[in-house]
């Protein structure tokens, strides 16, 4: 089998699933194995001196150890069967993505939003990491939509961007850093030094990704011209990645995302992202995800074209 077909099948197979079924809670979930080995790390390591030194070396562990753990049980399934081989990949890819789930959650969201406030609160408070408790509907529908467009660059293009650059096992990886930024990157008191290295992985991990998301959402709306608004605001966020792909939405939906909001009791100042101070209907909410499914098609589309013209050195 020629190594086009090994990278190609694979890719629809868990991509495909994943459009199909999402994160069937009924089915043991890596990511959340990951997330176990990453608590209970930070419980052992997270204390006395040495704080910024353990949350460095423990970073590094886990995601190079993620790497060629991977890469080993790929080369022996190989050894074994191709086939074997594809269908395993097949599957991994399927759990590293998170397209549907975001969308679905996404449309929880609104869907609460019309029945009560405090469901809306409730439903986004899934998704977001900010307290809901005080959100107004707008605050709410807004927080969705930020969080759709940022987490389609961190849980789907992101993943597929290394599955590019290192086949499975950096696509792996890949989910290891994003799940340690997740859990320890925060600057407050207890992760400020323990989680410094995982957060500034995760941004140069993301730093490509998430610029080739705003640029895929803009070219499948038929809206090149935003690039000057995307480099405008997604410049402005806190965070040196999130903000393009928000940026690109906003722009898409011509309405205004950003501003403070409290975290974990704290108030966060933030800058708008675009300048139409517009309310938020459902059918914003349904542009968005049109959006999410057609970037994360064209990510596919290229990945595929570059296998079967190896265009591109894929690993």
């Amino acid at each position: 089998m020629d190594q086009a077909s090994f990278l190609i099948l694979p890719l629809l197979i868990g991509w495909i699933a994943d459009r199909l079924l999402g994160d069937p809670p009924s089915l043991p979930h890596p990511i959340v194995l990951f997330g176990k080995i990453i608590a209970k790390g930070e419980k052992l390591l997270n204390k006395g001196a040495y704080r910024l030194l353990k949350g460095a070396v423990f970073s590094l562990v886990l995601i190079f150890g993620s790497y060629f753990i991977m890469r080993y049980i790929q080369l022996g399934l190989s050894s074994i069967s191709n086939v074997l081989a594809i269908v395993f990949n097949g599957i991994i890819i399927f759990f590293c993505l998170a397209g549907k789930t975001l969308i679905d959650e996404v449309k929880a969201v609104f869907v609460a939003c019309e029945r009560s406030v405090e469901d809306g609160r409730k439903q986004v408070a899934r998704i977001v990491g900010r307290d809901t408790s005080q959100l107004s509907p707008q605050q709410i529908k807004t927080a969705a939509l930020e969080t759709l467009s940022e987490n389609l660059s961190d849980g789907v293009i992101a993943p597929l961007f290394w599955y590019l650059m290192l086949g499975v096992p950096g696509m792996v990886a890949y989910k290891m850093i994003n799940t340690l930024d997740s859990m320890i990157g925060y600057k407050n008191e207890r992760y400020k030094d323990f989680g410094c290295w995982a957060a500034h992985i995760d941004d140069i991990a993301n730093y490509i990704p998430a610029r080739l998301t705003a640029l895929f959402m803009i070219i499948v709306n038929g809206k090149i011209k935003l690039v000057s608004f995307v480099s405008k605001y997604g410049s402005k966020h806190a965070s040196p990645n999130s903000g393009y792909p928000e940026a690109a939405l906003a722009g898409i939906l011509n309405c205004r995302f950003g501003g403070s909001n409290y975290y974990f009791g704290q108030l966060v100042n933030k800058p708008y992202i675009g300048e139409n101070d517009r309310p938020i209907e459902i059918e914003d909410a349904l542009v968005a995800i049109v959006t999410n499914q057609r970037t994360e098609a064209l990510m596919v589309i290229l990945i595929t074209f570059l296998s079967i013209t190896q265009l591109f050195p894929i690993i």
